[in-house]
Order: C-alpha cells, then sequence, then structure tokens
C-alpha cells in the first residue's frame, strides 16, 4: 500500500542513533545538551499542539527514573523520563477511567501551557517526528514499568543501554522491549465491509475485527483465524496494507484486506458484542459522522484509515 506510512504514528525517519546506546560516555554528553520528554503514567508532557519538552537539569524530572535514549532529532539529542512517582497536588484533575482519558495534569514548575496529556486525545495534533518521538517513549517507559524483574530469576533487574535493555546482575540475563503483532482486518464482501464493536465501547461505535498473532502462525493465518472465531465468516485472498505502532501499551497493528467467501455472520459473544456488513454508500455517512446508528473508528487509529482508503479506493 503506496500510502501505508501516513498512517497516525507511522514514522518519521527519526535517526534513533542505536549506535551509541552502549557507550555511557557518549550518553551523558548527549543528556546534558538534549531534551527530555516527561511521561507521567503513560501521559507525555505536552505544550499546545507539540510535545513539552525540558532540560536534563529541569526540576520535573526530580522523580525520574532512568532516562531512554529516543535518539537524534537533527542534532538534538532526545530523551524521555518516567515521572509517575510525581503526585498532582490536591485539587488537580482526576486520571479518568473508561474509553479514554480527557484529564489534563499540571506540574507546577511549568508554565500553565505545559499538560500531562492521554496519547490517545492528542495524537492528531501532533506532527509525524512528535508522534514517532511519544510512541516510543511511551512504549519503551511503560515497559519499564512492567517488566522491573527478571523472567528467569525473578531477580531485580536495572535498565541498561541507553534504556533499551534490562539486566539481571543476579543470573546475568538480558531482556528487550516487547512488542505484541496484532492484526485488524478490512473484510470485503462485494460492495460491503465488515464492522464489529467490543462491549464497553462508547455507544454506536464500530471498528474493523482485530486479534493477537498466536505463536506458530503466519498474519495471514491470523487475519483467516480471527474473522472465524469472532463473526464465523471464512475468508479467502488475504494480503497485508499497513502497519501502525499502538503503544496501548505496546501493539504493531497488521492492517489486512480478506475477501469474505460468504457473508452470514455467526457471533461469539466472548469476543464482540456485535457485527454487521456496511456498504459503502452507508459507510461514507458514517465517516462522516451522520449516519443514525453507526459512529466511525477513532481517528488516528489504522481502522480507520483503512476504511478512509477503502471509499477512496487507495488500497493499493
Amino acid at each position: 500500500m503506496r500510502l501505508a506510512e501516513t498512517v497516525t504514528f507511522g514514522g518519521s525517519g527519526l535517526n534513533r542513533a542505536a549506535e551509541l546506546r552502549s557507550d555511557a560516555a557518549a550518553q551523558a554528553g548527549l543528556l546534558g545538551r538534549g531534551q527530555v520528554l516527561p511521561v507521567w503514567r503513560g501521559k507525555p508532557l505536552m505544550q499546545a499542539d507539540a510535545l513539552g519538552w525540558v532540560g536534563s537539569d529541569s526540576v520535573v524530572l526530580h522523580h525520574a527514573g532512568a532516562p531512554v535514549f529516543l535518539g537524534l532529532d537533527g542534532d538534538v539529542p532526545c530523551f524521555a523520563a518516567d515521572i509517575s512517582d510525581w503526585m498532582p497536588e490536591a485539587g488537580a484533575d482526576a486520571v479518568q477511567a473508561g474509553f479514554i482519558d480527557t484529564s489534563e495534569q499540571h506540574h507546577p514548575a511549568l508554565p500553565e501551557s505545559f499538560a500531562f496529556a492521554e496519547l490517545r486525545a492528542v495524537m492528531l495534533r501532533l506532527t509525524p517526528r512528535d508522534a514517532e518521538l511519544a510512541t516510543i517513549a511511551k512504549a519503551v517507559l511503560q515497559w519499564h514499568r512492567s517488566h522491573g524483574f527478571c523472567a528467569v530469576c525473578g531477580a531485580k533487574s536495572v535498565s541498561a543501554m541507553a534504556g533499551w535493555q534490562r539486566s539481571c546482575q543476579t543470573c546475568g540475563a538480558q531482556h528487550f522491549p516487547r512488542t505484541d503483532p496484532v492484526v485488524i482486518m478490512l473484510v470485503i464482501h462485494g460492495n460491503r465491509a465488515l464492522l464489529g464493536r467490543s462491549p464497553g465501547w462508547p455507544e454506536g461505535m464500530y471498528s474493523c475485527l482485530a486479534g493477537f498473532v498466536e505463536p506458530g502462525e503466519t498474519v495471514e493465518a491470523a487475519v483467516r483465524r480471527e474473522v472465524w472465531e469472532e463473526a464465523g465468516i471464512r475468508l479467502g485472498a488475504v494480503r497485508y496494507l499497513a502497519s501502525q505502532p499502538w503503544p496501548f501499551p505496546a501493539s504493531l497493528m497488521l492492517g489486512c484486506a480478506g475477501e469474505a467467501l460468504g457473508d452470514a455472520i455467526t457471533l461469539d459473544p466472548n469476543e464482540i458484542e456485535h457485527a454487521l456488513w456496511v456498504s459503502r454508500e452507508d459507510m461514507v455517512s458514517v465517516m462522516a459522522g451522520t449516519h443514525p446508528m453507526i459512529k466511525p473508528a477513532r481517528k488516528g487509529a489504522i481502522a480507520h484509515f483503512l476504511i478512509q482508503n477503502w471509499l477512496a479506493d487507495r488500497l493499493d
């Protein structure tokens, strides 16, 4: 798909400078002259419509863990640091539970224009470069928070290689950031596409079917299995279209198109709440937000991207 990398979080060609990760002296020099993105409980710091960078000596980083080297933005070294141990002042906006958190938290050491915000709530405001940097920061820092102990012996592990590795000083095991592959499918039958919804989604919201790739499974096999399990539909030809890093918490969405061999839907209620076929004509109103029953997939998500390009005949 020629437009594949224009998807949100699709990448901006950031120089990750991986060759510098093992050089502790170089890392210290880069950090001293670089910029740091504070991340609080998964929320990157924002300043208006851009990421909110601070210097490595900022008081905001008082509670920070070991920084992660993101790469070089031109000549500027970029790092991220987890400050989740910081506690907002009494009366600050509380984190909102549910489908998406729209609350914002302000640090007293920063101007009011700076705020910690849920990445899904601000992703469409970011440039491709900021989106890539924020994705790396959120995913790798979350991995550090959830993988603090060695999976081999259970001892506490420590950050290494500028944040791109965790080392166990007890048994010597080395651990690396994980990414979970997920297939997401635009299933087509003639002039119609298949949409489904999960329990707990906003009322009326539908999207493409999706599921994790299992061990020993090809992408194409995962697409066929997931569609059969969730909707009882067999697929013929399956082709890959585009991918999207999705750091919620650590997925790589593998966008595919699949040709349905039939249109009879048999739902597995343990997988999805409802599924239906939507014609091209109806999908136009769905994507425009004017359909009386169906709300579109979230803008910025690869499902929205795939459907939009299907309507525009750009799945090549």
